[in-house]
């Protein structure tokens, strides 16, 4: 089977003028895209020598340009590694180091992407930044197709981990695992070649690739991108594309809930909103239920590129705070410490396995043996099942808490604050208690306007939970700390506990 350096070309001559994206005021036909990354894979092999298994990377917004790299690489069988661009220098560094990367695009706004190569560690040959320069190396370029070398079990992507536990881990995405996701994806959510889409979540992100921006191209769909989230600029994008497909974090819903005149801007095109990438309090369903748009909840991570389930908009209501079913194709488990099966009902860590399960972690072989016992891939969350297949998270497996001998799930926790009115968003961490261990904390923002006692907040909880999971101190903030794909940050929160 062939690599997604095909998509590009088949798409060319399946959909050639068709509208593949739409940027700003600028729009490209899938035939226009295919010429321009034959242009730019023709450049990279003869101009920078990049070969297969070689290492490209870029800091660059989400753009066109990031996805003609991706698909340049692709076809000449090398690796593409798109970096958060919101690190810092010597965070940027530390990836190009442990990737190795031969090759760095950037853009002029992002400056500290040229200081990290002046890091210990980064031997990158050659830089292009996005602007005159990319433009002028396409206009000089071969454009004859290139005949892509890829194999479906060859490395395409290499996605850093987020790092809120320490430094990042590169996940190691096949060809065939962005096939599969894609297949999953498309069959899941029953999209279509006339779905538009607007691509509001990073390309860094693998969020921001798999959903739906790479499934969208398999299909040939439209895909609206935004070089960066704006609530009102996604508004305006939906209501003047039609859009029929929206994913937002739970943050980013709650921003366009935030939008002035919100009430005056036709959805109607909206087939499906989409929550993902962390779990949506109650006011993002809320406001998604009197919206009248179907909406979904989905649950991904970047070693499966990124889907694993969903949970459909019948169940959304009946089944609220599980993540759904595994897609079609994708085999779950819970299990013990012993990686045996632990009956419904009973919290176990949560195990993958399918075609879209990424192959390793970059130059990491014994984490990524670990992680792959059995066969499996073991992420890490842990779940509990019902009788009917539908998985709820309760926490992730590092982040339990052990109180009196009492395991404690942060997720369980969280759920119940959140259901007060006035919490915009609530992380509970563990703290060390001379007594008991450990002893839950929770950080919590308020909605604008909005007041709370740490009493009330630990009355309310009490209420509901066992004592021994009631927080024993409520720190307000003005908001939590977050990764920029939306993931809070409880490392930061338990650094502060120490601070």
């Amino acid at each position: 089977m062939r690599g997604i350096g095909d998509w590009a070309t088949d798409r060319a001559r399946l959909s050639g003028d068709k509208v593949a994206f739409v940027s700003g005021a600028r729009s490209w036909t899938y035939r226009e895209f295919d010429d321009r990354t034959n242009r730019l894979a023709n450049q990279l092999r003869d101009r920078f020598g990049v070969r297969r298994g070689d290492r490209v990377a870029a800091v660059v917004p989400s753009s066109v340009e990031c996805l003609e790299i991706l698909f340049a690489t692709a076809k000449l069988g090398a690796i593409f590694t798109p970096i958060n661009v919101r690190l810092a220098a010597p965070e940027i560094a530390y990836v190009l180091a442990d990737l190795g990367a031969e090759l760095l695009f950037t853009h002029p706004a992002f400056a500290q992407a040229g200081a990290a190569l002046n890091e210990p560690g980064v031997h990158v040959r050659e830089v292009v930044s996005l602007g005159d320069q990319y433009d002028e190396l396409l206009a000089a370029a071969d454009p004859a197709p290139v005949q892509p070398v890829s194999d479906r079990h060859d490395v395409a992507v290499i996605m850093y981990t987020s790092g809120t536990t320490g430094h990042p881990k590169g996940a190691m995405i096949t060809h065939e695992n962005l096939r599969a996701n894609a297949v999953a994806v498309v069959s899941a959510f029953g999209l279509r070649s006339c779905d538009v889409t607007v691509t509001a979540l990073p390309m860094f992100h693998i969020g921001g690739l798999g959903l739906y921006t790479l499934p969208f191209i398999y299909l040939g769909g439209r895909n609206v991108i935004m070089p960066s989230f704006d609530p009102v600029a996604v508004l305006d994008a939906v209501v003047a594309e039609r859009a029929t497909q929206l994913l937002l974090v739970p943050t980013m819903w709650q921003a366009v809930m935030a939008v002035p005149g919100l009430e005056g801007y036709d959805l109607s095109s909206l087939d499906c909103a989409l929550t993902s990438g962390a779990p949506a309090p109650a006011s993002v369903l809320e406001f998604l239920a009197r919206s009248g748009i179907p909406f979904r909840e989905g649950f991904g991570m970047t070693e499966c590129a990124p889907s694993v389930a969903v949970l459909d908009s019948e169940y959304v209501r009946e089944k609220a705070g599980s993540i759904g079913r595994p897609l079609f194709g994708i085999e779950t488990r819970l299990v013990d410490d012993l990686d045996r099966d632990v009956p419904v009902g009973t919290v176990g860590e949560l195990l993958v396995r399918a075609d879209n399960v990424f192959a390793g972690y970059w130059m990491r072989p014994e984490e990524t043996a670990h992680a792959f016992r059995g066969g499996w891939f073991h992420t890490g969350d842990m779940g509990v099942a019902d009788a009917e297949g539908f998985l709820t998270l309760v926490d992730r497996k590092k982040d339990m808490l052990i109180t009196g001998g009492e395991n404690v799930y942060s997720r369980e926790i969280e759920v119940v604050i959140a259901r007060m009115p006035e919490i915009r968003e609530v992380a509970v961490v563990g703290a060390a208690h001379e007594k008991w261990g450990e002893t839950p904390v929770a950080f919590v923002a308020l909605h604008d306007g909005s007041s709370l006692a740490a009493e009330d907040v630990i009355a309310f909880t009490r209420r509901h939970l066992a004592g021994f999971k009631t927080p024993t101190r409520i720190e307000f903030v003005d908001a939590l700390p977050t990764t920029a794909t939306g993931k809070i940050q409880k490392k930061a929160l338990r650094d502060r506990l120490l601070g």
